[in-house]
């Protein structure tokens, strides 16, 4: 049974149900514990154990049901009502007679259920992982319970001259194409259990490396998948960081907690204190171009800086076309999606002017900067030769920790035509090409990094 519980466990992972080694011991010594005799006790108390979340218990049920729940397997070929005679009287039979053919014209339900679970383990049916392995795997599971001589037998009682046994023929595949039946039927449970998932993060892989200013926009399902994967992406990194609150100087011995702490033990400091330094919570101001060619990055941006509110101690964002507005107060009231929508409404579709843009944050917001602020400023730097106001930039990277350009268009990009992307690089601490959520989370984690001290 041992094997069954590995197997079991890696079929919730596949559920995205966490299982670490430590909880794998502690499932295996609460089995030994509880037994296999009471499904329900050693349901919940796996349940207990290894389920973490409403989520993960609601994924657990399913995943066990489907585990666990063998369907009756259906027999094509009735067992002969005369219990004495051969089920194989009529089939041509040479050397060893077939196990297999045997259990299919005896109509052996249970003794070809247990067969075809053999088989399996033998053709590796549970390391599936696409939906494309499903009939490969279903032949090579026929194949490994011993197909190919029930097709040798089928073939040779139809070239006999007795009808007897040509309709025994005729009955045993009528058997083997149930048997194909429920082989598929096997392979695709096989399938929801472990490669369920294993599509959708195929599909999310991919969505990650999709470029947000793509030609033709994004299809709306890819737009709601990529909502969900940047919200995911956001609470990973904020699990990761959230309960990084302090770190200790190493080597720096904490004189006065010490002695305070060796009072009760007649002034002898068995607990040493070391220092330690609070660590600051990110401080983020972002201000986006929603231009047409560069709202999509700007939405996710927004998104992913919004769901950080775990690790973030303060989040203004700005959104620019022509004008710079706050759309603090829209991300407040709407989800960002539709907050986006209303940003465009007010100050899309206009002509980009960084320089102006400029302008407006450093006359009405200069003030919401300081040097525990990170500036994260995402755009194309494509100013329609307008002047770039290099001097404001140059205030806004003073005034701050950290000033950051996610700029969409590839690097070879910058400088040509009326971009300014290389004038404006000189200012940043980081200018780095963003184009796809793999590369925004990666930049927002080295930003939460830098607020941790080394």
């Amino acid at each position: 049974m041992q094997g069954a519980l590995e197997d079991f466990f890696r079929a919730l992972r596949a559920s995205d149900v966490r299982i670490s080694p430590a909880e794998a011991i502690d499932a295996h010594r609460t089995v030994a514990t509880v037994g296999f005799a009471d499904r329900e006790l050693f349901k919940d108390a796996l349940c207990a154990t290894l389920a973490k979340t409403a989520d993960e218990v609601e994924r657990f049920d399913r995943t066990f049901d489907t585990f666990f729940t063998r369907q009756a397997f259906m027999a094509a070929s009735p067992p002969p009502e005369d219990g004495d005679r051969d089920p194989m009287d009529g089939l041509p039979q040479e050397g060893d007679p077939s196990e297999l053919a045997r259990m299919l014209m005896a109509g052996d339900a249970s003794a070809l259920a247990q067969a075809m679970e053999e088989a399996a383990e033998r053709a590796q049916v549970s390391q599936i992982r696409l939906s494309t392995q499903r009939s490969r795997l279903t032949r090579k599971l026929l194949e490994e319970m011993g197909l190919a001589e029930i097709e040798r037998i089928i073939a040779a009682a139809r070239r006999l001259d007795d009808p007897k046994g040509q309709a025994a023929g005729e009955r045993l595949d009528a058997a083997r194409q149930a048997l194909a039946k429920e082989a598929s039927a096997y392979v695709e449970r096989q399938h929801e259990l472990y490669a369920s998932e294993s599509g959708k993060n195929l599909r999310e892989e991919l969505l990650a490396r999709k470029a947000l200013n793509s030609d033709g926009g994004i299809d709306p399902v890819d737009l709601a998948m990529m909502q969900t994967l940047v919200k995911r992406m956001a609470k990973r990194l904020a699990d990761r960081y959230s309960r990084r609150r302090s770190v200790a100087w190493t080597g720096h011995l904490d004189v006065r907690r010490t002695l305070r702490k060796s009072m009760g033990y007649g002034g002898m400091p068995f607990d040493i204190v070391f220092k330690t330094k609070k660590i600051d919570k990110p401080s983020i101001v972002a201000i986006c171009d929603v231009s047409k060619s560069v709202a999509a990055a700007a939405q996710f941006l927004l998104t992913f800086l919004y769901s950080l509110n775990e690790v973030v101690d303060r989040m203004e964002a700005f959104a620019f076309s022509g004008r710079m507005i706050s759309v603090n107060a829209l991300l407040d009231e709407h989800k960002v999606e539709t907050a986006i929508l209303e940003v465009l409404k007010q100050i899309g579709f206009q002509q980009t002017d960084y320089g102006r843009s400029l302008e407006d944050f450093c006359d009405q917001h200069l003030d919401q900067l300081d040097r525990h602020t990170t500036v994260i400023f995402l755009g194309d730097a494509r100013s329609n030769y307008a002047d770039p106001r290099l001097d404001l930039l140059a205030t806004i990277q003073k005034r701050s920790r950290a000033l950051i350009w996610l700029n969409p268009e590839p690097e070879s990009y910058w400088g040509q035509g009326d971009s300014v992307m290389h004038r404006y690089q000189r200012f940043c601490h980081v200018a780095k090409p963003c184009n796809t959520l793999g590369q925004l989370e990666r930049i927002i984690e080295d930003v939460l990094r830098t607020y941790i001290p080394h």
